[in-house]
């Protein structure tokens, strides 16, 4: 094996060969404490050193990287205390996560490391969005992720790749292809030649670079990150190497051919590089010795100030706590009103919030010059320019794994789904990500995703449908649906200030059938809090979004009934004492929504109603939604599928107690 020095000292010769035989020593220790039933699992990354190692040492300290289970070296190299680490291994709470994460499924902003999630791809998008955070400060630096050659074959490669073409942003996307994906070799994962040749079906530069070969991984990746930033365009780069142990211990290699192994241990990273360093005369035998001998009593020093035998102390009221990042302060009302559409209060609203926060990025199919689907915002470009208000391609996971990496980054985003329903193409940076991050590392995800929803205006079953109930399933994310004019101004403005992920959903049906008096000016409205829309005596009804003005006017129209209304607004958090006054109010509980009974809301809030409040009933609550079925075009059929059709039947059910 050639390695290429040319401008390297003798004394970085050194320091690289230590900083690449560290890990692989860590490594070996691993197997032992994991043999002695002092660590759980442990995916290992011999053989495959000098890619994690070379790719970091040839970054600025504080440029993130992305890294996967298998980069020991990214830790590492960027000074990690490995007695944490193996805390972190252990599920310490004087770990990385508080014993939350397992492995190498953290992150630190200190060691600028954003931690993978076992879905692999959802890494690379994320390193658009740190890189498209620096290309926004005319910073010259650069974001990295790792993959492997198994997660080349996910849709977020394509997407995330895509992303960062179509705008240009200085992003290096390393593949490490060690043959196997768990147990699937490379002829049943990809079908081209190489890997590297998918750079050139998304206009970008692709390099391959043998990733047993210390140098030239260094060499390479300061090439692409030096090209990347002066030309600000992404590089994709494959590292050939090979795994020399299983997926994880556990897993074993017997379905490896054990001429692979042989083949492979020839072309061992640290013992060609010793080899390089010995041919070279910068190290001699003895000294290769006595390097080995301090970093294991090194290792060996950590390891027993690492280990412990302390049980986690379990406080349920921090774990919830650490669900959420703390809220910003509520700004109240103030100064004029005036009359105006739902709509014109969303766009109203996000327009101040642009103004109220520099640092805030849209993002959406066709918001920029077009104004988006519903032109919520028309004239956003003229004012605050495209770099603020991006048009995206076709790729809703990308983006919003993009909105994490600006969040990371230290901006805000907003991501418009042009319908609610578009959202399962982003379900998993959604609901693994966006919400999980701050939990498990501390990590704000300061992300608004904007859902238009509901039915009612013959879009048929994919831009109609209520999805709201996907999302207050996943603990992390807030969840806000908002009825009035002023509501959606001020919670809009209340969800892009919160550091939290929020879905917020907005009622197509709405947005120019509804008006209302909404302040002129920039204000919040809590999240968490229900507004009671008219008291009652008979019947207390509890809704939200469309099912607000259903009750409005079924209440009208039945003057002879006393009917409190409650609007939960937020359904996640929920406003639990509202829900109990409602209760109190009247004995009988009617609960309202759009979406399909099963599974609804609803449910939830119709058990806890059971759980807490039973002595207050005076009937058994009654749910109120549209039939389980997805959402017919014709207008009849549209018509009775809605839970409208039945309110009158549920609330006489109801009386009838």
């Amino acid at each position: 094996m050639y390695f290429d020095r040319s401008d390297l000292s003798d004394a970085q010769l050194v320091s690289f060969y230590k900083a690449l035989l560290y890990p692989r020593l860590i490594e070996e220790k691993m197997l032992l404490l994991l043999r002695q039933g002092k660590i759980s699992k442990w995916f290992s990354g011999i053989g495959q050193e000098a890619i994690a190692v070379g790719a970091t040492l040839a970054l600025d300290a504080d440029e993130w990287i992305m890294p996967l289970h298998r980069n020991l070296g990214v830790f590492t190299t960027r000074d990690m205390p490995l007695d944490k680490l193996l805390q972190q291994w252990q599920g310490s709470e004087s770990g990385y996560s508080k014993g939350r994460e397992r492995s190498f499924h953290f992150g630190s902003r200190q060691h600028h490391i954003c931690g993978m999630i076992s879905h692999l791809g959802p890494q690379l998008s994320i390193a658009d969005g740190i890189a498209l955070a620096h290309q926004l400060r005319k910073e010259s630096k650069v974001a990295l992720a790792f993959t492997g050659e198994g997660g080349t074959s996910e849709g977020e490669f394509h997407e995330a790749l895509n992303v960062a073409a179509v705008w240009g942003l200085p992003v290096i996307f390393l593949i490490e292809n060690n043959g196997y994906g768990l147990s699937t070799p490379i002829s049943e994962q990809y079908h081209c030649a190489n890997l590297v040749d998918k750079a050139i079906g998304y206009g970008m530069k692709g390099i391959q670079v043998d990733g047993n070969n210390l140098l030239d991984v260094y060499k390479t990746i300061r090439t692409a990150r030096a090209y990347a930033i002066e030309e600000q365009q992404p590089v994709l780069i494959e590292a050939l190497t090979f795994r020399m142990r299983g997926h994880e211990e556990a897993s074993g290699v017997k379905y490896v051919p054990p001429a692979l192994f042989e083949e492979w241990a020839q072309k061992d990273p640290i013992t060609q590089f010793e080899s390089f360093l010995l041919t070279s005369q910068l190290l001699s035998e003895n000294d290769i010795h006595t390097i080995h001998e301090e970093l294991k009593h090194s290792i060996d020093a950590d390891v027993a100030r690492g280990l412990t035998t302390t049980t986690i102390t379990v406080d349920t009221s921090e774990e919830l706590k650490d669900i959420y990042a703390p809220a910003p302060a509520i700004v109240a009302a103030t100064g004029e009103r005036s009359e105006k559409r739902f709509i014109d209060a969303l766009s109203e609203g996000l327009k101040q919030a642009m103004e109220q926060h520099p640092e805030l990025i849209l993002m959406g199919q066709d918001i920029a010059e077009y104004g988006g689907a519903f032109k919520i915002t028309a004239g956003f470009v003229e004012q605050f320019g495209r770099e603020r208000v991006r048009n995206t391609p076709l790729c809703e996971s990308a983006i919003i794994g993009a909105a994490l990496g600006l969040s990371i980054a230290g901006f805000k985003s907003m991501v418009e789904m042009q319908f609610a329903d578009f959202v399962t193409c982003g379900f998993n940076q959604v609901v693994n990500n966006l919400a999980k991050i701050h939990y498990r590392w501390g990590q704000p995800a300061d992300v608004v995703i904007r859902m238009p929803a509901g039915g009612g205006v013959g879009a048929g079953p994919f831009h109609s449908q209520s999805n709201e109930a996907w999302f207050t399933h996943v603990p992390g994310l807030k969840v806000v649906y908002p009825a009035t004019p002023e509501d959606a101004k001020g919670l809009l403005t209340a969800a892009i200030a919160d550091p939290n992920p929020v879905m917020y959903f907005e009622h197509k049906a709405l947005y120019r059938s509804v008006s209302g008096q909404v302040p002129d000016g920039y204000y919040t409205v809590e999240i968490g809090k229900a507004r009671l829309v008219q008291p009652g005596d008979d019947v207390s009804i509890i809704t939200y979004g469309s099912g607000v003005h259903w009750a409005l006017e079924y209440a009208q129209q039945h003057p002879a009934l006393s009917i409190a209304i409650l609007d939960l607004r937020t359904l996640l958090p929920l406003d639990y004492p509202a829900i109990r006054d409602a209760v109190a109010a009247t004995g009988k509980v009617l609960v309202l929504h759009e979406d399909t009974l099963t599974g609804g809301f609803g449910a939830e809030i119709s058990a806890w109603i059971a759980e807490h409040c039973f002595h207050l009933l005076d009937a058994p609550v009654i749910r109120c939604a549209s039939l389980d079925t997805p959402v017919p075009f014709a207008a009849a059929l549209e018509k009775n599928f809605l839970s409208k059709a039945r309110l009158d039947k549920c609330i006489q059910q109801l009386i009838a107690w």
